[in-house]
């Protein structure tokens, strides 16, 4: 028995007989302590298991024959013994040994051992203080962007994540991750964005049982017209919509003659699919004799720098899509109605906006949304299309109606509406 693995034994044994049975009578402060003391735990016996499954799966390597450990244990390949080993799925032992590989120091030809790919991160995974989510997605960004970007540059940006791992979500993580990639591989945005499009699918199936299954893949574009839509309809500020006449004056008898806004009697889900099949239907029933383009059905925005719009080069991003878009594909989308585009200048000022009035201008607000992201009071997560513009400083005590003065917010108990 090895070192380690007696270790392990023995914390197996401590756990199982220590397991807690009364959780539930525990303080607040005792199971936040006990849930992030077993996370830690978690992180260094995940960065165990991606180091066990990338040396099983190159002690399984095709080209050693009947050596191969996978076959010499009756299995074709390394994954499938991982997976046999480990009783996961085989999307897991998969992504166990890529991650493992991307970690574990490389063999040189001449068997010279060199460090790993992605040094900084093995580093952080196996002290424990980054897990495997945030390492994966530091991993495949970074592995991207190292096709055009010298190796200083992803050295840094490697060093930047690990950073922002330890303090944060994995989620934070991979938003910082796409945006880095974009930077170093910018014109990486075209032809990903093409791949993307290539695999664009709306499936219907067959009717089974008086239900008819759909499902698809939309690129990034189309989804954040599709996101919107479902958002800004959706709304719980919103009278219901697309909702039959029968059923709205059941939520207006229940709701009463004083609330603002009747109870939706329907679903999330319920209500999105009612929201996608009514503006299909109202763009069915548009008179294809009209002369002229049709108005937008929902409104993203799509953000990109000056400079970067001029020349046709970087790229911009979209409303609550991850994926960047190319800047041709921006300077496209500046006539198209369903996306308007927002510029900004060097340093992040936006350049196009409405003019100055007592209320926020449609431009002020999308800039805010842009800005915010959402509501900013605390805790709260509602998106854009939720939220109201509001003055920091109040319109009456002097406040100017001007995006350094606004706030996107659902809750403004302190802030003017505006």
């Amino acid at each position: 028995m090895t070192p380690i693995s007696d270790l392990l034994e023995r914390i197996l044994h401590a756990l199982h007989d220590g397991a807690p049975t009364e959780i539930t009578s525990w303080s607040d402060d005792e199971l936040c302590r006990h849930l992030d003391d077993v996370e830690r735990v978690g992180r260094l016996v995940d960065a165990l298991r991606v180091q066990a499954a990338a040396e099983v799966d190159a002690r399984s390597r095709r080209e050693l024959g009947d050596a191969s450990l996978s076959r010499r244990l009756g299995r074709p390949n390394g994954t499938t013994l991982v997976e046999l080993i480990t009783r996961t799925s085989q999307s897991e032992a998969s992504r166990r040994i890529r991650l493992g590989r991307a970690l574990a120091p490389r063999v040189a030809l001449g068997g010279e051992l060199l460090p790993a790919e992605f040094e900084l991160v093995g580093a952080a995974v196996h002290s424990g203080r980054i897990g495997l989510d945030a390492a994966a997605v530091i991993v495949r960004h970074l592995g991207e962007a190292a096709r055009t970007a010298a190796p200083e540059q992803l050295r840094a940006a490697e060093q930047h994540l690990v950073g922002e791992a330890e303090t944060g979500t994995a989620d934070v993580v991979g938003i910082q991750a796409r945006v880095l990639c974009a930077v170093l591989d910018p014109d990486g945005a075209v032809p990903h964005e093409r791949e993307l499009r290539e695999r664009r699918r709306f499936v219907l199936g067959r009717e089974v049982a008086g239900l008819t299954a759909f499902h698809g893949l939309a690129d990034p574009a189309h989804a954040a017209i599709l996101r919107a839509a479902l958002a800004e309809r959706t709304s719980p500020t919103r009278q219901p919509r697309f909702l039959d006449s029968e059923a709205m004056a059941d939520a207006i008898s229940e709701a009463g003659a004083d609330a603002d806004v009747p109870t939706d009697p329907r679903t999330r889900e319920q209500r999105a699919f009612d929201v996608v099949f009514g503006l299909l239907t109202a763009g069915i029933r548009a008179d294809n004799a009209v002369v002229g383009s049709l108005h937008g059905v929902a409104t993203v925005t799509a953000v990109i720098r000056a400079d970067d719009l001029a020349k046709g080069t970087g790229v911009a991003w979209i409303d609550d899509i991850a994926s960047p878009i190319s800047a041709e594909t921006a300077r496209e989308l500046v006539c198209d109605g369903g996306i308007r585009v927002q510029v900004e200048g060097p340093k992040g000022e936006i350049l196009w906006l409405g003019r100055r009035e007592r209320y926020f201008t449609p431009a002020q607000r999308r800039a805010l949304a842009v800005r915010d992201g959402g509501c900013i009071w605390p805790g709260c997560t509602a998106p854009p299309s939720w939220c109201h513009a509001h003055h920091v400083v109040e319109w009456e005590q002097g406040g100017p109606t001007d995006v350094d003065n606004g706030a996107s917010s659902k809750y403004a108990p302190s802030l003017s509406a505006s």
